[in-house]
Order: structure tokens, then sequence, then C-alpha cells
């Protein structure tokens, strides 16, 4: 992999991450491809292009207002991103097909985003939760 995409892939994940820390949806889907696919696993959710990818990030906020992403591990290479982080915040509302419980929640995910060599964007999120 040459230095450039790998500064290209790093610089997007971080413009990505800042993003997700301020709760900036416009901030997030400018880092994304027009078809990009949300997914989370193993629950089978799925939401298509930035229309999608603003409702994912909407119903995610609104569940855990308070949401934190702690990194743990981190794999930057041409084919995109992969990061485990350890989630935590506090469940207000439904999220998937969870009712929201009012208490404090921690969960582990590893999260996958494909890299589009042509646009220089994230082409998908797919989150892993192991509860």
């Amino acid at each position: 992999m040459s230095r450039e995409v790998y500064h290209e892939v790093r610089e997007l994940w971080k413009a990505h991450s800042i993003a997700e820390d301020r709760r900036d949806i416009a901030g997030l889907i400018a880092t994304l491809t027009d078809d990009c696919v949300y997914e989370v696993l193993p629950d089978g959710a799925r939401w298509e292009g930035h229309t999608g990818a603003v409702q994912f990030y909407t119903q995610l906020l609104s569940a855990f207002p308070d949401i934190h992403f702690d990194l743990q591990n981190i794999v930057i290479g041409p084919q995109g991103v992969c990061e485990e982080a350890k989630v935590t915040g506090t469940h207000k509302a439904r999220w998937l097909d969870r009712k929201p419980t009012g208490q404090k929640v921690e969960f582990r995910v590893v999260i996958f985003f494909p890299w589009d060599l042509e646009q220089k964007k994230f082409k998908a999120e797919r989150v892993y939760i192991f509860q």
C-alpha cells in the first residue's frame, strides 16, 4: 500500500470519528459514498445510502445520547479500517429491537469500514456487537 492511500484512509477515518464525537451528522455523511451500506450484526439490521446512514446515526444517537466509543485497537490498510471499541452509554430510546432501559450499558464492537479506492470514501460500516 502506498503511503498516500494509507494517509487518505487514516485521515478520513479520523474525520469520521471526530464528526461522530461531535454528533455532526453532515460531517459523518461527508465521509461516505452515496451508495454506502450500514449493517449491525448479528441483528441483521441494514440501512442503505446517505438517507439510511442518517437514519442509522439518528437512531443510535437518540437511543444512546451519551454514547462513547473507547478505541481499543485499530488496523488501517488499503481495504479500509477495522476498529475494536468498548462502548458505553445510557439506553434512553429504542435501538434495533431493544426497548429502552434507562440504564447504563457497556458492550464491545468491532467495526469494519470498507474503503472505496476510486471515491476515496468509506462504502460501508459493518458493526459487530459483542455483549
